[in-house]
């Protein structure tokens, strides 16, 4: 019999690689790799990181870092830091979750629930992954050892961060927009590629990226936060969405070369994703959230 551990971690993998799937713009993803890093490199992460990031009884700091760790161990880069941190709670939540109970209620319990060492572990893990634009903060900076919980430092860096933010609302933007977007494109019969696609743009279009806003600032994560609002609006439009390929890789092929990537947008994809596959295929986890 396969574990609920084994559940979790097929579908943590399975999002992963669908998001990977979605011609995203600005990102790697099966059409074509970028920003030195190939599909290839995030297959094998999502791989590398699926067994520690669904570990039994596991804590989410621990989660988080043994899975960052992993990651390093097999491609040698930062490759899916966000997705991590995202879905390490969820993961979690879906072990926990007793039967009656829901997804999201139980992600209540675990975000409860972090305390010290979490966020030391997670700290430590962010340090190692060194994201783009990472620098350093007056509070709870991520190079000393953590002196508040998990979600409290979190709920800090919430207004400048999109992954941060959800710890702070209990994956409101997960729950709220983006598994609506997804359900909405697999009831109109899409392709899963295209309904990542039309979530990852919805992200997108609604939020500027924070990894943009680190790395370049908020005037040009606005100005993509525009264009991605036209492309969506063409795809809820088109009929065939596969019409909208050549445009989507022409503006794909326009953002790797200004070293634009909308980095928290996929990751968000993927925790929406994520949640949506606990959802729908797990068997003690069916018609929650």
């Amino acid at each position: 019999m396969i574990s609920r551990a084994e559940h979790i971690a097929a579908a943590f993998k399975w999002a992963c690689l669908t998001e990977l799937d979605a011609p995203k713009p600005g990102n790697v993803h099966a059409f074509a790799a970028g920003h030195r890093m190939t599909v290839e490199e995030f297959v094998r992460s999502a791989d590398a990181a699926a067994t520690p990031l669904t570990a039994e009884r596991a804590r989410v700091g621990l989660r988080v870092h043994r899975a960052v760790m992993a990651t390093f161990a097999a491609v040698g880069a930062n490759t899916n830091l966000g997705i991590v941190l995202l879905c390490a709670p969820l993961a979690a939540a879906a072990e926990h979750k007793a039967a009656g109970t829901d997804l999201r209620g139980a992600l209540g319990g675990v975000l409860r629930g972090l305390d010290i060492d979490d966020a030391d572990l997670a700290f430590r893990a962010i340090a190692r992954a060194a994201p783009a634009g990472l620098g350093h903060s007056a509070r709870h900076d991520v190079s000393h050892p953590a002196t508040v919980t998990l979600l409290q430092a979190m709920a800090e860096a919430a207004d400048r961060d999109l992954v941060a933010r959800q710890y702070a609302t209990g994956f409101a933007d997960i729950f709220d927009f983006g598994l609506p977007l997804i359900e909405a494109a697999s009831e109109g019969g899409a392709d899963t590629k295209w309904g990542a696609l039309a979530t990852f743009l919805g992200f997108l279009s609604a939020y500027p990226d924070s990894h943009i806003v680190r790395k370049l600032g908020a005037e040009t994560a606005h100005a993509v936060q525009r264009e991605a609002a036209k492309f969506q609006g063409m795809l809820q439009a088109a009929k065939q969405p596969a019409e909208l390929l050549a445009a989507l890789l022409a503006w794909d092929g326009a953002l790797k070369e200004k070293g634009i990537n909308p980095g928290t947008s996929a990751d968000l994809t993927v925790a929406t994703l994520f949640a949506y596959r606990l959802r729908t295929i797990l068997p003690s986890v069916r018609n929650s959230g």
